[in-house]
């Protein structure tokens, strides 16, 4: 895979270079509020605009269907990458469009131009092949060299990740090349003891992971609302807790595979309860009850670990040397849940471990409890992406990277 360093060297000033982003950021109508994605591409883009590079970038923005939807507009992340900058940026109104093109043939030496929101275009996502590579070419009308730098987005196979690079020289950005070195760490390269920390709703989402790590972790610690699958699994009644029973066999397999291999499971021994869901609007007070993992009440649902769990999951990773996390403990956002998320987050700041937050909810926890992230070894960009290549699958847009 070549680099954006080896582009560098070749020289790029003048040349129109298109960096696929992922500026997919969270926004309240239109204010932004985290900016971890912008600040996360910026070394590449401003790196590449000081070399005297014309910069296009481009990225998707939430799920529209094929076509402009005023609500996942890109403008709000455009203006926040200028602000960050500290340089004006043009922004296009559309991804392949009149002012698109006007955008790029507009650019001198180191400016930059952000493209409307790829999405707008169903040829973005299509699984057409031709469809896509339709789209393809029109952008590579915009661009002389390709350089990904979207970890968020590399599992997917979208004409701007996959089908792009293809058509252009190809390089991986500085974003891209940090986080696959870190992958390499917790995949090929690990050093032991190795935890992993796995929350989130369901539980199958992260069935692929989990099988692929019995063959690699040490000890893997659940959390979060898939917890009650494998309490369930266990024979223990979970209330009203969030279960998914068709997957409760798929658990069992895997609890028995981790005794004949050693990995060590870690459940919690007591969780949080209430009898319905928090008010996420108000945060008004939910007055939970605490009670033991293997004693939920009916029609009471667990939505955090407990303060004995707390004690339990840090110290469960105070002797580790790589801790990979991904996936809060429980309804994290609410504050009467927050505090299983509080305190694996702290565990892993107090762990002389190498530590990766593997994006998504618990990137999003760190910054929202308040957290420095420079106290944690790694924060990824991308939750899904770094589940899929745990998980040993290729991905796409690293795959035509590597072309």
């Amino acid at each position: 895979m070549k680099t954006i360093d080896e582009l560098l060297t070749e020289g790029v000033a003048g040349r129109r270079v298109f960096v696929r982003a992922d500026l997919n950021v969270p926004l309240d109508g239109t204010t932004i509020t985290d900016d971890g994605r912008i600040r996360a591409v910026l070394p590449t883009v401003a790196k590449l605009a000081e070399a005297g590079a014309r910069v296009v970038v481009a990225s998707h923005l939430g799920r529209p269907k094929g076509a402009p939807d005023p609500a996942f507009s890109l403008a709000p992340a455009a203006a926040r990458l200028g602000e960050l900058l500290g340089a004006d940026v043009a922004f296009a109104t559309d991804t392949v469009g009149d002012s698109a093109r006007a955008a790029v043939e507009g650019l001198t030496d180191g400016q930059v131009a952000v493209l409307e929101n790829l999405r707008f275009n169903a040829g973005e996502t299509s699984k057409d092949d031709a469809e896509r590579g339709a789209f393809a070419d029109r952008l590579g009308e915009l661009a002389d060299v390709y350089v990904g730098d979207g970890f968020g987005a590399v599992h997917r196979k979208h004409a701007s990740v996959y089908d792009l690079p293809a058509r252009l020289p190809h390089y991986a950005g500085y974003l891209i090349a940090t986080e696959v070195g870190v992958l390499k760490k917790l995949t090929t390269d690990v050093k032991r003891p190795y935890a992993v920390v796995l929350g989130g709703a369901k539980v199958s989402d992260k069935l692929g992971v989990i099988d692929h790590l019995l063959e690699k972790a040490d000890r893997i610690l659940i959390g979060g609302g898939m917890v009650f699958t494998f309490l369930a699994a266990q024979g223990h009644e979970v209330g009203a807790s969030l279960l998914q029973e068709d997957q409760i066999p798929v658990v069992k397999e895997y609890i028995e595979r981790a005794k004949e291999r050693g990995v060590e499971f870690v459940l919690p021994v007591d969780v949080l309860v209430a009898g319905e869901f928090p008010d996420m609007k108000t945060k008004a007070p939910a007055h939970p009850a605490t009670v033991a993992a293997d004693a939920i009440p009916a029609g009471q649902m667990g939505l955090d670990i407990g303060p004995e769990s707390r004690k339990l999951y840090a110290s469960k990773l105070t002797d580790t040397a790589t801790v990979f996390w991904n996936g809060p403990m429980g309804v994290f956002e609410h504050p009467d849940y927050a505090e299983g998320t509080r305190a694996v987050a702290q565990a892993l700041i107090d762990s002389p471990a190498f530590t990766v937050v593997g994006g998504g909810d618990s990137a999003a926890a760190v910054r929202i409890l308040g957290f420095d992230e420079n106290a944690f070894g790694h924060i990824s960009t991308g939750g899904g992406a770094s589940l899929e290549y745990l998980e040993g699958k290729t991905l796409p847009g690293l795959a035509a990277l590597e072309g």
